[in-house]
């Protein structure tokens, strides 16, 4: 059963066997916005942008994964490709961007990897349909378990915002934790939330 993530949160990286989850997909999944005119309605295409940042136990980043860059150096760290769009017709059950990360190819020198969202064309959240976010095991395509989400589209926390903060994980003796963050900001491009990821979420 997928938890609903609320700020300040912090899950277990533990499958239901007791085995630790080695492996984590992160994806972002949206429609396009209904625009009602006099002639009837149409799609707007939505552009949100999924990325993952990598800082060290200084909180130096390091490194980063986004539709600019779609493997991290250590190859740890891999994109699907930047969805221009969204969903046109409606939910088809995928997700539009999803970040895979193995936690066991990670450079040792990784402590934090936080992943976060920014609206590319300044679309606001609240207007976005079926905007979510969610971490689960299983590869871009499939689905094996869903450990959480955030529901962005249906939280009023996020409207009147182009960013947001999904969570950290952060490395503990030596074993990989995540702690969710879930709070807009004002950021309006992907460099401006890195900062202020290393400024006030490490």
């Amino acid at each position: 059963m997928a938890i609903n993530l609320e700020k300040g949160q912090r899950i277990n990286l533990e499958k239901s066997n007791g085995t630790k989850l080695q492996n984590i997909c992160v994806g972002v999944n949206w429609g396009a916005i209904e625009k009602k005119g006099f002639f009837g309605s149409k799609k707007e295409a939505v552009d949100l942008d999924a990325s993952c940042a990598v800082y060290d136990d200084k909180k130096n980043h390091i490194d980063s994964v986004n539709f600019r860059k779609l493997i991290s150096n250590d190859r740890a760290i891999k994109h699907s490709g930047d969805d221009l769009t969204g969903d046109l017709n409606g939910d088809d059950g995928l997700d539009n961007e999803v970040i895979t990360l193995d936690f066991s190819q990670l450079t040792p020198a990784a402590s934090h990897v936080a992943f976060f969202i920014n609206s590319f064309r300044g679309q606001d959240f609240k207007d976005i349909p079926f905007a979510s976010i969610r971490i689960y095991e299983g590869t871009p395509t499939k689905v094996s378990q869903e450990f959480a989400r955030f529901d962005i589209a249906n939280d009023a926390t996020f409207a009147g915002n182009v960013s947001m903060v999904l969570g950290v994980f952060y490395k503990r003796n030596d074993e990989w934790k995540f702690s969710a963050v879930g709070v807009p900001t004002n950021d309006k491009k992907l460099e401006q939330t890195i900062v202020t990821i290393q400024q006030n979420h490490l």
